[in-house]
C-alpha cells in the first residue's frame, strides 16, 4: 500500500531529524512574534519563496536528467544511464516518499509543504487571522469565505 501523501517524506526520515526540522520551526515562530507585526509579515514572505522538499526534489532530477541526456546525446552513450537512474529515484520518491538524496536533504533541514504550511498557519493564528472563524456567527458561505481567505493570505 502506497502512503499518504502528506506523511511520506516525515515517514522516511529519521525521526531525530523530523523532531530537529519540528524544533527549528518552533524556534523560527517564537522568534517571529517576540519581533513583532512588521517581523511576522517578512517571515510570512520568506515562507511564501521557501522551497519545499518535492519542489527541490524535482528540480535537482530534471536538471540531473537534462544534463545526462545532453551528454548522452552529445559525448557517449553511457551517459544515458545517469537519467534513466534518475527517472527510476524519481519514480521511487512519488510512490515510497523515499529516494536517495531525501536523508541529506532532510539533515540539511529541507521542509515538506505540511511543514511550512503548519509555520505560517501557526504565525497567522498568532497574529489574530482565525479569530472570527470561532465566533458564533453566521454559518454560510461568508463565514467559509473569509475562513479561507484568512488560511490563504
Amino acid at each position: 500500500m502506497l502512503p499518504s501523501t502528506v506523511g511520506r517524506v516525515p515517514q522516511n526520515t529519521a525521526d531525530e531529524v523530523n523532531e530537529q526540522i519540528h524544533r527549528r520551526t518552533e524556534e523560527s515562530i517564537a522568534w517571529t512574534i517576540r519581533r513583532g507585526p512588521v517581523a511576522v509579515e517578512r517571515r510570512l514572505a520568506e515562507l511564501d519563496r521557501e522551497w519545499d522538499i518535492e519542489r527541490l526534489l524535482e528540480a535537482n532530477a530534471s536538471s540531473i536528467i537534462l544534463v545526462g541526456l545532453v551528454l548522452g546525446t552529445t559525448a557517449n552513450r553511457k551517459f544515458l544511464l545517469v537519467p534513466a537512474a534518475v527517472a527510476a529515484f524519481l519514480l521511487l520518491h512519488a510512490l515510497q516518499g523515499w529516494c536517495p538524496p531525501l536523508p541529506i536533504l532532510r539533515r540539511l533541514g529541507v521542509r515538506t509543504q505540511a511543514e511550512i504550511e503548519s509555520e505560517r498557519y501557526a504565525l497567522k493564528a498568532m497574529r489574530g487571522d482565525f479569530a472570527a472563524a470561532g465566533k458564533d456567527g453566521p454559518r454560510d458561505r461568508t463565514a467559509a469565505r473569509m475562513s479561507l481567505d484568512s488560511a490563504r493570505g
